[in-house]
């Protein structure tokens, strides 16, 4: 017998791969690889999980204020990949979506004591490339911080660090690639969360290295928020004992290779 929605975990993929052609924003071709393989992993975890391409800003203030007031059983995990800037990105209209917007929209009655976790797969500047141009009209003042927003039982995981640029390739992006890969790999998806996500910092920042005239030896770093209040196990096997579970060895998560891919950026 199928779970009924309000049994399940549920997982909401926001991307916008193609704009409208008088925005002044590129397409971003991989992002398809990245729903994808997301899809596959967390459904495989027993998440629900719903796609939504190219959203226009109010269609994506729309879903997140919907889905907000849903049911869920424990966990509510939500991708939004864009081409971004602090503290906002983009709908495929080019105009600004606010992050604090959708975080605050998960502070109501419905969502309380559930975790709430927020994969951001966005630019945050444009440290590392000046190529995406974008009309600075388009971006509204925010003067309530992001980080002010964020509920308690809520953890934000950035692509990368403020001010800086996002990756992304045909091929995907090595942010959510590599999260992606870690949920795959069973003494990864058993850990607390936040050693997860400390062990997604790691094997991006160390085995990520960008390649090309322009990128050429240019890394990446995640960057974590979270007002987590107690730790949490989102993607371990039903009946695992979390409360023996340890960090396996180092050496694990320093052994794949430096890879080397041409990139563009969210």
């Amino acid at each position: 017998m199928p779970l009924h929605r309000e049994d399940c975990n549920r997982a909401i993929l926001v991307s916008v791969g193609r704009f409208n052609p008088k925005v002044n924003l590129n397409g971003r071709p991989g992002v398809h690889r990245d729903e994808k393989k997301l899809h596959r992993a967390l459904k495989k975890l027993g998440f629900s999980v719903d796609i939504h391409r190219d959203l226009s800003s109010e269609e994506i203030y729309q879903l997140f204020m919907e889905e907000s007031r849903r049911p869920v059983k424990d966990c509510f995990l939500a991708v939004l990949s864009s081409h971004g800037e602090e503290g906002c990105i983009f709908g495929d209209d080019g105009k600004p979506v606010q992050l604090s917007h959708i975080f605050r929209y998960f502070d109501n009655k419905y969502m309380e004591k559930k975790v709430k976790l927020f994969f951001i797969q966005a630019c945050r500047g444009y440290a590392l490339d000046d190529g995406v141009e974008v009309d600075s009209g388009h971006i509204a003042e925010e003067n309530f911080s992001p980080c002010l927003a964020v509920p308690i039982d809520t953890a934000v995981m950035y692509a990368t660090a403020p001010g800086y640029a996002a990756f992304m390739h045909p091929f995907g992006s090595v942010f959510l690639q590599t999260f992606c890969t870690l949920l795959e790999e069973d003494d990864n998806r058993n850990l607390e969360l936040t050693r997860l996500l400390t062990r997604l910092c790691h094997r991006v920042a160390y085995t990520f290295q960008a390649r090309g005239r322009d990128h050429g030896g240019k890394k990446q770093m995640p960057c974590l928020l979270s007002r987590l209040t107690r730790e949490v196990y989102p993607f371990a096997e039903a009946g695992k004992d979390t409360s023996d579970l340890e960090l396996s060895k180092t050496a694990k998560i320093c052994s794949e290779t430096v890879r080397k891919r041409m990139p563009s950026v969210s």
